[in-house]
């Protein structure tokens, strides 16, 4: 009785020693592919991050090209404004001048 039951408890060792096996195998097979697939992914990030790289830097050129245009532009816009006061301020001391000139005429044929 005795070896039968060193036996049976050697069987169940055994097998637990096998499934323990196996459970390490399939961790390790998941760790495998998991570490696979982070290093995949870290290339595909690396590969991403290299083209944003070069968009900015692209972007920056381009801002740099940009500048001195925008502030063309802005002192152009400046000018304009300053010139349309001056034409506004021009046409208001016009029509105020051609008002009183007919006022006076209109005063003038009436007197006559």
């Amino acid at each position: 009785m005795i070896d039968g039951h060193v036996h049976q408890q050697l069987g169940t060792l055994l097998a637990e020693v096998k499934n323990l096996r196996e459970d390490f195998r399939r961790a390790e097979d998941r760790s495998d592919a998991a570490r696979a697939s982070t290093s995949r992914r870290m290339e595909e990030l690396a590969g991403r991050v290299g083209t944003l790289e070069s968009a900015v830097a692209t972007a920056r050129d381009d801002i740099r090209e940009m500048r001195p245009v925008t502030e063309d532009v802005r002192k152009w816009k400046l000018m304009g404004l300053g010139a349309l006061g001056v034409i506004g301020i021009g046409g208001a001391s016009l029509g105020v001048t051609f008002a009183d000139v007919v006022k006076r005429g209109l005063a003038l044929m009436r007197m006559g």
